[in-house]
């Protein structure tokens, strides 16, 4: 692996201070000669020389990184089939701020659920994360949460948003313990104070991967933070790239654990790597099987919100109780389901595929409608899933179905590139009319990224200093998705990427 001197660790690189600053009569090394210098001032020099040197404060940054939505094999999953989960455009945007040397203490505000605590450094439990038979390094491969250490986070997690509703409290210490968690493994009780702050654009409790997305940006500051990741830059190897992807995969996916007790995998999988997955579980005693699919191409995608409450496990019991009784009738439309899946893989992969080709969305788009039909005949489907494709489908605006467990959520909707502006405008108004909340998006786009420092390029005046640097105050006054895409997005409004964004690209071309 890279010792940390590309990419954004060039920068990482400047806050070595070498003792003393200046150059006059020296090597450059931090040693200056004091030929026809008094005994007097020699000394002075030499006590100078003996100071420990000052390290600066790291300077902000930004991690980001992206929701999911199931494309083809929800279900038959559940059944031992392969499902195609992607990357939607929607992200998650983390902002590291460093605290002077004074402070003790280590803050978690996400303002989009109303959670902001505050913890004393020298009070968190690091004897029990630090200790030899415990202790996890930035290497290893965690696959199950230590109960000891769950247990010793108990105390801090306690007095989490006190006053607020059992529902919400759930919530904030959920998100709270998977930060905390990773935090004891991760840093040291000689970190610096921290204020770790998250807006998100993604919505959450929708089932397009919230909570992964925010695990998978807390595993990468961290993980920079201690420098055991190299990159991202445009020259890194593909192999050096997977190598740090990885990485932060494996940590996002503790942070899954101590939200969702035994997740996937998926979620937190496509959310680092962007583009798309082909996910298998066979054997539910093994690990899953997960396949990247790296050269996915970027395909323009409708996210609806129905705005109406589904539970996934409602809806899997639905599907198992008519297996139980037409064993072999569901069992032939799981293998349909699976049919689609590997023929969408198989359509991606063809030479001739274009995504902006119209040929090649119709049959992407054809194979989505399959797939939506088959979930339907499960009974999987919702009123307000079927008025989606209604207003979408039948007009032939594109291509519509339901991702994710169904019975309400979310559906996705492939749409035609060539839809005249103010047929699209009538289409918005009437998903807002009727309830829906919609996202225009882009499927299959880049994984997590850095900014570093946190200063962006907007094509303004403040280019020429060096660019716009993101402080707490406006990221946190950011108005809405749309505010907080338009400061610090990382794609511009005419959907370029903007200067200063940096990802681990590993695709296969």
């Amino acid at each position: 692996m890279s010792n940390g001197v590309n990419g954004l660790h060039k920068e990482m690189g400047k806050l070595h201070v070498n003792g003393v600053n200046g150059h006059a009569n020296g090597n450059g090394n931090g040693i200056v000669f004091t030929n026809g210098r008094s005994p007097s001032t020699e000394s002075e020099t030499k006590k100078k020389m003996n100071r420990k040197n000052s390290t600066p404060m790291m300077p902000a940054f930004m991690v980001s990184a992206p929701g999911k939505v199931i494309v083809f094999g929800e279900h038959a999953v559940v059944y031992g089939k392969a499902a195609i989960a992607a990357s939607v455009s929607l992200r998650s945007y983390l902002l590291v701020t460093h605290l002077s040397k004074s402070r003790r203490t280590v803050t978690l505000q996400f303002p989009d659920i109303d959670l902001i605590h505050t913890w004393n450094l020298d009070e968190l439990p690091w004897d029990v994360f630090q200790h030899p038979s415990k202790k996890k390094y930035y290497y290893d491969l965690v696959t199950s949460l230590d109960p000891d250490l769950v247990k010793a986070m108990q105390p801090h997690l306690a007095d989490i948003s006190l006053g607020k509703s059992d529902s919400e409290r759930k919530i904030h210490q959920n998100s709270a313990a998977s930060f905390l968690y990773l935090f004891l493994s991760l840093a040291s009780p000689k970190s610096p104070a921290c204020r770790y702050t998250l807006r998100s654009t993604i919505p959450i409790g929708a089932g397009v991967g919230s909570s992964a997305s925010i695990g998978v940006c807390l595993a990468a500051a961290l993980l920079l933070q201690i420098r055991s990741l190299s990159g991202p830059h445009p020259d890194q190897p593909p192999d050096e790239a997977r190598l740090q992807v990885e990485r932060i995969n494996r940590w996002a996916f503790v942070a899954e654990m101590c939200i969702h007790g035994n997740p996937s995998g998926v979620d937190n999988t496509v959310s680092t790597h962007g583009k798309a997955v082909v996910y298998q579980r066979t054997d539910y005693k093994k690990p899953p099987t997960v396949t990247p699919l790296w050269d996915f191409p970027e395909l323009p995608l409708l996210l609806v919100d129905t705005r109406t409450a589904k539970s996934t496990a409602v809806e899997v019991a639905k599907v198992a109780k008519l297996r139980s009784t037409h064993q072999e009738l569901v069992g032939s439309i799981m293998d349909a389901v699976d049919k689609v899946t590997r023929t969408a893989e198989s359509l991606i992969e063809e030479e001739y595929f274009d995504s902006e080709e119209p040929e090649s969305l119709r049959r992407m788009g054809e194979l989505m409608s399959i797939n939506h039909g088959l979930l339907s005949a499960l009974g999987v489907s919702h009123p307000r899933l079927e008025r989606v494709r209604e207003l979408v489908d039948h007009p032939g605006y594109g291509w519509s179905k339901l991702t994710g467990a169904g019975g309400g959520g979310c559906s996705i909707s492939l749409m035609k590139p060539d839809i005249p502006a103010e047929e699209k405008q009538k289409l918005a108004r009437q998903l807002e009319e009727e309830g829906y909340r919609t996202f225009s998006t882009t499927l299959g786009g880049d994984g997590v990224g850095v900014l570093w420092p946190a200063v962006l390029k907007n094509g303004l005046d403040d280019d020429e200093e060096g660019g716009m640097e993101i402080d707490l105050e406006c990221f946190l006054n950011a108005p809405g998705n749309d505010g907080v895409e338009k400061l610090v997005g990382v794609s511009s409004e005419v959907g370029a990427e903007r200067e200063g964004w940096k990802f681990w690209r590993v695709e296969s071309q």
